[in-house]
């Protein structure tokens, strides 16, 4: 299986932040252009780019959308974006656009019929974030915590046709503490669906790590503050993907 590392930009008010594990009160401006910045990472050699519109997670509606159309107007890269997807015609809004991946993530809590509708109406468009805290379903941004398990609702969702999930474990995320390897590893193999891992990748070692674990269903990841913070080389991390995975 090939094993693809998505550099990340987080969209709020037109700039390139990041949010430490999803708290919209300790954020950090990285760029006021996210085009320059998604052009970056395709100079060093990346394929894919995940965007995310925090204030559209936050509101229930796209808010950046205008900054992510540049993008996938002027950077020749493949874009999956989440944040504020709640209904069929965004979903078509965005694909009109040029982005190959549509992420619903609080949707298939909130409404399951229009998850399950999208993921029939375009089953190859739809990648499903399910966003964690000690494996239990995190929703509204983060802002909230379920009782429902991950692993769970990953069943669930693949039995309504989903093929890709993005796994984030909010307690890793920006933490730079490492992915959760084990629980990413375990919803793989219990949902039967490529799972991409987000939230903790930190080191050229946890990039390794998982690429390692391509043919157990880990087929990417997604890699934002380490990349910010020179943390991580972001070409010499495709170079050992393409080495270990492929």
């Amino acid at each position: 299986m090939v094993f693809t590392i998505l550099p990340a930009i987080d969209l709020k008010n037109g700039k390139c932040v990041r949010l430490f594990q999803g708290d919209f009160n300790q954020e950090t401006v990285y760029s006021d252009s996210p085009v320059t910045m998604a052009q970056s990472f395709y100079k060093a050699g990346a394929s894919w780019i995940h965007l995310v519109d925090l204030d559209g997670a936050k509101s229930g509606k796209p808010v950046n959308h205008d900054w992510i159309y540049a993008i996938t107007k002027e950077v020749p890269l493949s874009v999956e974006v989440g944040g504020g997807i709640r209904d069929l015609q965004t979903v078509e809004a965005y694909l009109s656009h040029g982005v190959k991946q549509v992420i619903l993530g609080s949707s298939a809590i909130s409404d399951p019929d229009f998850v399950k509708e999208a993921l029939k109406k375009y089953p190859e468009n739809i990648t499903i974030g399910i966003d964690a805290k000690q494996g239990r379903v995190a929703v509204e941004g983060w802002l909230e915590v379920s009782t429902i398990k991950a692993v769970d609702l990953a069943k669930e969702l693949v039995k309504s046709g989903a093929k890709r999930i993005i796994y984030t474990d909010i307690s890793r995320d920006g933490a730079m503490k490492g992915p959760n390897v084990d629980e990413i590893e375990t919803l793989a193999k219990e949902s039967g669906c490529q799972v991409i891992a987000s939230g903790g990748v930190s080191s050229i070692q946890d990039v390794e790590t998982l690429a390692a674990k391509s043919e157990q269903g880990i087929s990417g990841a997604i890699i934002g503050k380490a990349l910010y913070t020179n943390a991580i080389d972001l070409s010499e991390a495709l170079k050992v993907v393409e080495h270990v995975a492929n």
